[in-house]
């Protein structure tokens, strides 16, 4: 291996900035941050742009380091060499995986997210990165066609989010930051069927047919659905639990109906 150049030491260092710039973004730009071999792995794999590489120069290693580096540069991809105390900083963890990367969001096409018989995921108001990214996660182990992450859900791409998708969200369509009531209007349009669950509905999720094009909506971690969407759904469901448990995690329900879905469909 060729020797490892200059490693950047100073926190002032304009990589470093735009890096701890990224990392305390609030709200979604056109760049991503992702830390770890896996996740750059799945990126690379999915396609998704790599714009530029931090990293330390204990990466070079390990095998699956070496491989990861060569991979980025094969590509054409500028690798940079940080101190560890300086990836450590940046690091969401205490102590960082050994390389950051920089990477283009892929976009998709609502088409995309209708191709073959929709099987949709709709996160309305869904707060918790990790449970964003379980449900990504989910739904595409589930076969879901995409999902619709409407306004107030956290950023698919926040760093918990993509621990919790584990590549996910680099594959499966999905678009953000629609209002509810579009979402509904647009799979009317599409001719997909709206399914709220609701503790105590009488119809219960594997008693429904699942097998046509359907859209299950899951609300915020804490209140569920509003009342007014929910007054806009005609099929509501129920999952039946034992008491005195009342209600499911959001990532949960989202599991059980999903895989239902797919039982289904496999007949």
């Amino acid at each position: 291996m060729p020797a490892v150049p200059e490693i950047i030491r100073s926190r002032n260092n304009p990589l470093v900035r735009r890096l701890r710039a990224l990392k305390e973004q609030s709200e979604r730009g056109e760049l991503a941050l992702l830390e770890g071999p896996k996740l750059i792995e799945e990126a690379t794999l999915t396609g998704i742009p790599i714009v530029e590489v931090a990293a330390s120069p204990r990466l070079k290693r390990s095998t699956r380091g070496q491989r990861l580096v060569r991979e980025l540069e094969a590509r054409g991809t500028p690798v940079h060499w940080l101190h560890d105390d300086i990836l450590d900083s940046l690091a969401e963890v205490e102590v960082s995986q050994g390389v950051l990367a920089l990477a283009r969001r892929p976009e998709f096409a609502e088409d995309q997210l209708f191709e073959g018989k929709a099987l949709l995921l709709v996160a309305v108001g869904v707060q918790n990165p990790g449970n964003v990214g379980g449900l990504l996660r989910t739904a595409e182990a589930a076969g879901a066609t995409g999902a619709y992450l409407t306004g107030g859900s956290a950023d698919p791409f926040s760093w918990k989010a993509l621990r919790g998708s584990m590549g996910s969200a680099f594959r499966l369509p999905h678009l953000c930051g629609l209002r509810v009531e579009d979402v509904l209007r647009r799979l009317t349009a599409r001719g997909v069927e709206a399914v709220a669950t609701v503790t105590g509905a009488p119809s219960r999720y594997d008693e429904t047919d699942l097998t046509k094009p359907v859209a299950f909506l899951l609300g915020n971690e804490g209140a569920g659905l509003p009342e007014h969407v929910l007054h806009a759904i005609e099929v509501q469901v129920s999952i039946p639990m034992r008491g005195p448990v009342e209600s499911l995690n959001v990532g949960v329900a989202a599991g059980v109906l999903l895989f239902e879905a797919a039982r289904q469909r496999r007949g």
